[in-house]
């Protein structure tokens, strides 16, 4: 039970984030580009071009990461139930200059060191938003019960801000700067120690035994951690140590590959090619459930052998300016490290060399070729991972006309990898990078369909048992399997709508086919609330 409230926890925190993350990347690594002209091109201020360029990459850096807090209280007050901008607005007001004011009004500011301040400007960072969050959803819902409905737009995020601001200030953000203190005190204890064992140590454990969480789906959650140390040292020590992880499933996976051929496993040997090139680029995701994680052993060698690129990393000091890409797309961040800028990348590429090899050494000494006999049929895993692949492809075609009940997608055979996805409404279907939310369209959650609809009468997209049913009923889950849910949506947004509209014609724990109507909804009501109704049918990650 502990457990679960733990993965619960760091779920919350993966769903506050993933959003974000596209743009946290695409910040991060203009941030290290910069970092790195700043250093190969000393005198560049005194090139007209040059300068440019770093300019733009320093505001594109600037809008996300001086802003973080802001974000993070938007997608924190909408994923607890709230309001979103009165959530953004309490990050924002964490961030602002008029937090010293107060501070300094109340006697809680330190003017000889500014960061000693009780109270100050970011303090408590996103740590304190998500908290802050938390309590403004809660009180919004209170005071909206009681408020008339002519009254409510009106005076219902006017006294939650003002009945949550003042606590927010006073006691959660000292509060919670003390714990991110805390949280970066340890950390620098291990990661920054002056003793090489200690150091060493930690980077190896780090490495080592990142795997099992990134499996879980639990490593979202040290967003947070990385966040509180971008915002109390200006850096990140823990990510580029995480990092190597990946980069030991190459090494362990190559190894693989070499026994698998030698055995004239070809159906494996494929598995590994389709997945490989996404594990040097830093997607580690196919290799642990479609290679590693299936055998075993592999998974465990991998991050073993991982663990001394993560040990060295800690060694030579690499740190990131961001987070998001690992293997060779995540260089570009690698510029904050004491060594130097261009020093740091550099230490960051010997690294990934030596969790390659260590995952390839490793896994050669402790995995047999007998455990890659020949076998013509696919573990679940990585039945699952094929099957995601083909889902994948379906997800990039060019938008027709469907009706409710067409297959979308069948994948043929009666094994493991079948898997029928049906069209969930009549309409035109819309190719996954043009749905029109980052959240979707970026395949953070999964890879996935929509369907601009002609009615609001909603099928099931495929067999399976209905796991889980929105509170606001505008998304509902099939589970396929253990290893796979379809998550069906309608709509974008819709869940501000509160269940208006949309009528779930099934319960949770009842088991469906394909083409069974599971939900009526009223168009109308979508389309007037300014909101779109296309229905997006998601193959969950």
């Amino acid at each position: 039970m502990k457990t679960n409230r733990i993965k619960k926890s760091l779920k919350i925190i993966g769903d506050i984030f993933i959003p974000l993350l596209p743009g946290i990347i695409c910040a991060g690594l203009c941030g290290g580009l910069a970092s790195l002209i700043a250093q190969m091109i000393p005198n560049y201020s005194e090139n007209e071009m040059w300068q440019l360029i770093y300019q733009i990459l320093l505001l594109i850096n600037s809008s996300v990461m001086t802003f973080i807090t802001a974000w993070a209280g938007y997608r924190a007050s909408e994923n607890f139930g709230g309001t979103p901008i009165l959530g953004g607005m309490l990050g924002m007001i964490t961030s602002m200059e008029g937090i010293n004011v107060i501070a300094k009004i109340l006697g809680l500011y330190n003017e000889e060191v500014p960061l000693d301040s009780i109270l100050r400007s970011g303090k408590g960072g996103v740590l304190a938003v998500i908290i802050g969050a938390l309590l403004i959803a809660n009180v919004e819902k209170v005071i909206r019960s009681v408020m008339p409905r002519s009254l409510d737009v009106v005076f219902t995020p006017f006294i939650t801000i003002l009945v949550c601001v003042i606590p927010y200030i006073i006691f959660i953000m000292p509060l919670y700067g003390y714990i991110s203190e805390g949280i970066v005190w340890l950390f620098s204890k291990a990661c920054l120690s002056r003793n090489i064992l200690i150091k060493a140590l930690s980077g190896y454990l780090a490495s080592a035994f990142f795997l099992p969480l990134v499996a879980t789906g639990m490593h979202h959650g040290l967003v947070a951690l990385y966040n509180v140390q971008l915002q109390e040292l200006g850096y990140i020590t823990l990510y580029p140590a995480l990092a190597m992880a990946g980069a030991g499933q190459v090494g362990a996976a190559i190894a693989l590959w070499k026994k698998a051929r030698k055995a004239k496993n070809n159906d494996f040997c494929s598995v590994i090619a389709g997945a490989l090139p996404a594990g040097i680029m830093g997607v580690g995701e196919p290799l642990i459930y479609g290679v590693t994680l299936p055998l075993g052993i592999p998974f465990l060698t991998a991050g073993l052998g991982a663990g001394f690129g993560g040990a060295f990393i800690m060694l030579t000091g690499v740190a990131s300016t961001g987070w998001g890409p690992s293997g060779l797309l995540g260089a570009f961040m690698m510029t904050a490290g004491y060594g130097g800028h261009l020093m740091s990348v550099v230490c960051y590429l010997i690294a990934l060399l030596i969790s390659y090899s260590g995952g390839y050494i490793v896994t050669n000494i402790f995995y047999g070729k007998k455990g890659l006999k020949i076998d013509t049929s696919l573990s679940e895993e990585q039945a699952v991972f094929w099957r995601a692949n083909t889902f994948a492809r379906l997800s990039r075609k060019k938008p027709k006309i469907v009706h409710a009940g067409d297959d979308l997608m069948d994948t043929g055979g009666h094994g493991k990898t079948d898997l029928l996805i049906t069209a969930a409404v009549d309409g035109e279907t819309v190719p996954m990078n043009q749905i029109p939310d980052i959240m979707f369209s970026s395949g953070v959650i999964g890879k996935c369909i929509g369907i601009m609809p002609e009615n609001g009468h909603i099928l099931a997209p495929c067999d399976g048992v209905i796991s889980e049913i929105a509170d606001t009923n505008h998304a509902m889950t099939f589970k396929i399997d253990d290893n796979m849910d379809v998550i069906l949506l309608v709509g974008i947004d819709t869940f501000t709508l509160n269940g208006d509209g949309l009528k779930p014609l099934v319960k949770e724990g009842e088991n469906v086919i394909a083409g069974q109507p599971v939900m009526e909804v009223e168009l109308e009501k979508i389309t007037h609330a300014g909101l779109s109704p296309i229905v997006i049918t998601v193959l969950s990650n």
